[in-house]
């Protein structure tokens, strides 16, 4: 009886083994920078969960990440800041199906003295920062807004193009610009520099991050569990404490 009990709990062990694999191994994630310290505290989570499993971050502006992934840089996730590179990726089919992680909001920060309460009173600052329109989703929403706002004439000769979101927050910290267009997430980490407006959202679209597993990823159980953690309770609390939305 005793010898019968020892062999069912082993072949249960063995079917509970089966069914929940053991993840190890890297996992490559390339995602906006706006995400860094939100990702970052997610990340140690998971490997806490799994002490097996290392998170391997690549932070960056995300046409700048979609470039390096589709020339062969290795990544297993990638979260745009917009749904423009991550249908790049699509098109050329280095990703599968999308899925939104959270939203953000545009403002603009920065530690003058001057009033700054609407777009109107950009006319009279004098550098403004914003991420470079061509690979940095920031700068194309405030790009937009801009347009719309029909501020792009006045504002041309202010504009201080960064390399992505957290360089434009770094040079409104420093007081090297007036002010700067980022995300409601980065602007709370700022110390000098202060949100000072929230752009009103007809003058842009819906900032949403959409994630993606690549394809090279296809198989990797931790990768995939990774990307199944990340829409979990206890990783959308990290990023709602960080100042995302949903």
């Amino acid at each position: 009886m005793k010898k019968a009990l020892i062999q069912a709990a082993s072949s249960l062990l063995v079917l509970l083994a089966l069914a929940t694999p053991v993840l190890a191994g890297e996992i490559a994630v390339s995602a906006a920078a706006s995400l860094k310290e939100a990702m970052n505290e997610i990340a140690e989570r998971f490997e806490k969960l799994h002490p097996g499993v290392r998170i391997v971050p690549n932070y960056g502006a995300s046409g700048t990440l979609a470039k390096q992934i589709e020339s062969g840089a290795p990544a297993d996730i990638f979260i745009s800041a917009n749904e423009e590179w991550m249908t790049y990726l699509k098109q050329r089919r280095l990703v599968s199906a999308s899925d939104t992680l959270a939203c953000n909001t545009l403002v603009f920060a920065g530690g003058t003295d001057r009033k700054v309460t609407d777009m109107r009173d950009l006319v009279a600052l004098g550098r403004i920062a914003m991420g470079s329109p061509k690979s940095v989703p920031a700068g194309e929403y405030a790009t937009e807004a801009i347009k719309k706002a029909g501020l792009t004439q006045q504002l041309s000769g202010k504009l201080v193009f960064a390399k992505d979101v957290r360089q434009s927050m770094m040079y409104a910290e420093r007081g090297e610009v007036d002010g700067a267009f980022v995300y409601r997430t980065d602007a709370l980490l700022g110390k000098r520099a202060r949100i000072l407006f929230t752009v009103p959202q007809q003058l842009y679209p819906r900032i949403s991050y959409p994630m993606a597993l690549t394809t090279s990823a296809a198989g990797k159980n931790e990768a995939a569990a990774f990307f199944r953690y990340l829409k979990q309770p206890e990783a959308v609390s990290v990023l709602r404490k960080n100042g995302f939305t949903f």
